[in-house]
This record gives C-alpha cells, sequence and structure tokens, in this order.
C-alpha cells in the first residue's frame, strides 16, 4: 500500500493515456495491484495486494474507464461524516470545515475537486448520496443488487450497493454506463413527483425544504404531498440492522484496539443485539419497506431532502445523518442527491427516489431538475 497524495487518496495511481473517463474507486473495492484497506489500519497491515479487479472496476475498466486510484472513506465505510483516522480526512470544498460525508468522503471530494470525472462508491446507508449532498455533487445509490458485490468489502450485505458519483446528472449517465455496459436513459421524466411529508419526529432545516420545493417548482414537477409514517423508526431499524450484520461482517477485528478506530470501536459496541432481537426487527422493518415500496410505486417518483440539515463541522457528531437516506435503503430503491441552491452556502440536496430498477426514470427526472435550474 502507498499512501496516497492528500487525503482524498489513500493509494493514487499512474493515470494510463486514453480518451477513456478518470475514476476515483472507493478503498472498500478491490483494485488489481492495490491493497483494499477499507479505510481502517488493521485491515491495511493485514490485507494482501489484490489480485484482480472487482466485479464492478472489470466493467469500468472493459468500458475505456482509466482507474486513477482508491479513495478515502470513513472506517469499514461504518460511519457518515467521512471523518477518518488513519487516513485523514477529505476536504468539503462545497463547505470547508465541515465534514465530506460519508462513507464516500474521498469519491465525493475527488469529483468535486475535479480529481476524477467519475468516481465509484458504496452505500449501504445513504454513504453515496450523503457525501454528495455535503460536497455539492450528483450521487447515486443503485437499486440493491443490481450491481454486483464480487470483491466489495462487505459492510451489510442485505444493503450494500456500488454507484457513480460525479458533478452532473450527465456524469451518473456515464458512469451508469461504465458500471452496466448497454445502459442508456430511454426514460422520459414524469410529470410530478410526490413530496414526502413525515410526522413531527422527523424535523428539518426550513431553509432546506424550502430549496427542495423551490427546485420541484422550476422543474414544473410539483405534484400531490405523500404522508410517510414512521419514517425515524425505519430509520433506526435500518440503523440497528446494518450494525447487526456490520458486526458480523468484521467479527475478526472486534477488540482490536490498535488497528481499529475509537469511533468505530463504540458503533460495534453499539451494535449487539441478540439473532432473536435482530429477527423481530427485520420483521418489522421488512413491513414498513413494503409498504414504502408500493407508496413509490403509485407516484413513480417520490422527491424528499438528502440531509435534514446543514452538515456538521469537523469534530461535531453526525449520527442524525442518515436520516431521509437510510429507509430508502431499508426498502432498496434507487435513489439519486441532486445539488440545487439554497439561501446560504452549501447548496442543499434533493433526493429523488424510484421503484425497483428504475434508474432511467430517476435520472431522467433528475435531468429535468437540473436543466431547469441552470438557468437559475
Amino acid at each position: 500500500m502507498s499512501a496516497g497524495s492528500d487525503t482524498v487518496w489513500i493509494d493514487r495511481f499512474d493515470v494510463n493515456a486514453g480518451p477513456g473517463p478518470i475514476v476515483a474507486v472507493k478503498d472498500l473495492i478491490d483494485v488489481v495491484g492495490s491493497v483494499t484497506t477499507a479505510g481502517c489500519r488493521a485491515v491495511a497491515v493485514r490485507g494482501k495486494v489484490a489480485a484482480k479487479d472487482a466485479a464492478c472496476v472489470s466493467r469500468v475498466r472493459a468500458q475505456g474507464g482509466r482507474i486513477a486510484g482508491k479513495a478515502n472513506l470513513h472506517e469499514l465505510a461504518f460511519g457518515v461524516t467521512g471523518v477518518n483516522p488513519w487516513f485523514g480526512t477529505p476536504p468539503n470544498p462545497s463547505d470547508h470545515g465541515h465534514v465530506p460525508g460519508g462513507s464516500s468522503s474521498g469519491s465525493a471530494a475527488a469529483v468535486a475537486l475535479g480529481e476524477a470525472d467519475i468516481a465509484l462508491g458504496t452505500d449501504t446507508a445513504g454513504s453515496i448520496r450523503i457525501p454528495a449532498a455535503c460536497c455539492g455533487v450528483v450521487g447515486l445509490k443503485t437499486t440493491y443488487g443490481r450491481i454486483p458485490l464480487d470483491g466489495v468489502w462487505p459492510l451489510a450485505p442485505s444493503y450494500d450497493t456500488v454507484g457513480p458519483l460525479a458533478t452532473s446528472v450527465d456524469g451518473i449517465v456515464q458512469g451508469m454506463g461504465l458500471l452496466e455496459p448497454g445502459f442508456t436513459v430511454t426514460a422520459a421524466p414524469p410529470e410530478s413527483v410526490a413530496r414526502i411529508e413525515f410526522g413531527s419526529e422527523v424535523v428539518i432545516d426550513p431553509v432546506i425544504d424550502e430549496a427542495v420545493d423551490v427546485a420541484l417548482r422550476h422543474a414544473a414537477l410539483t405534484g400531490d404531498p405523500v404522508r410517510v409514517d414512521a419514517w425515524e423508526r425505519a430509520w433506526r431499524d435500518q440503523q440497528i440492522l446494518v450494525g447487526f450484520e456490520a458486526l458480523s461482517s468484521n467479527a475478526w477485528l472486534i477488540g482490536d484496539d490498535e488497528g481499529v478506530g475509537c469511533d468505530t470501536r463504540q458503533r460495534f459496541q453499539e451494535s449487539a443485539i441478540s439473532g432473536d432481537d435482530a429477527k423481530n426487527v427485520r420483521r418489522r422493518a421488512e413491513a414498513w419497506a413494503s409498504e414504502f415500496r408500493q407508496i413509490v410505486d403509485r407516484f413513480g417518483v417520490v422527491a424528499l431532502p438528502t440531509l435534514a440539515r446543514r452538515p456538521p463541522a469537523v469534530g461535531e457528531r453526525g449520527g442524525w445523518m442518515a436520516l431521509l437516506t437510510a429507509p430508502v435503503s431499508l426498502a432498496g430503491l434507487p435513489a439519486v442527491a441532486l445539488p440545487v441552491p439554497a439561501e446560504r452556502r452549501p447548496p442543499a440536496s434533493l433526493q429523488l427516489v424510484a421503484g425497483l430498477g428504475r434508474e432511467d426514470l430517476l435520472i431522467a427526472t433528475a435531468a429535468r431538475i437540473e436543466e431547469a435550474l441552470s438557468s437559475v
């Protein structure tokens, strides 16, 4: 393993000459000839050089993508701030002094800084959408199971996904074309999207809420509101299940005080529940997820913010940051985070959600909004 030139990268490569896009790969994903560190000292020390690319990286190379290096991340992808005790914290170009978001922090920073055209990230509870929102870029969480996970370090296998980040919706289309050869957007955007409304337990910064509504109005996509109940409980349930699976995936690291950061060790401790308790939570969570999928299918596309408030400053806790993303992951649905203008910096982020396998509809809708906002 060789350290990257700054906190955006863990391992930096010489980029081959050619016309293909420059691609950053989250260091949770195997790239031949490099150690996959998962952003963790213990893994980096014990890891072996990857003998082959992960399946998604093989696809990227086959389509002409040029791999620039392995991007930094929140340790073991088990966190939302992007702060890393071993490899440093990538900068947030959109909001200096505030966290870049996690866990795909280096991936978002790489495209925001122009150091990569496209970045690959992973999203289990919001780990593409959250850093996209923090850094003012576009990020796509794909439908669960759509992109193969062979060669990707597991966090919570029931929810792990791979997807692209870029500075524009066109970049996301290009990224999906790399990950899924032949991918095209043939769907037309809907005439309106449903705006999710929450119960009183979900508090959203009114500046962000207004920015989302204004963006939809500019794109002439304002539709009927739809109430989704028990959203906070769904968020907490998904966090419980992610923690339960993360303990299993990383059991060999438990108790390694020298190679696992304090924040991650604490999350492991907080995640310990019995198998019976996990089954009960999963049963309740799956019932909610089924109801949510039905709502999305009924309306086609639904809209909500990506983050409930401004990213926290570096050093502040950010446990709330997956509040609006984790329930979407619980349902396995595709979602895109799109920056939209707000009354203050940084930009707000609009999250669009579509039905299973409807990335084309999702991207078409995002493109319509992006075009409408280009003249604002």
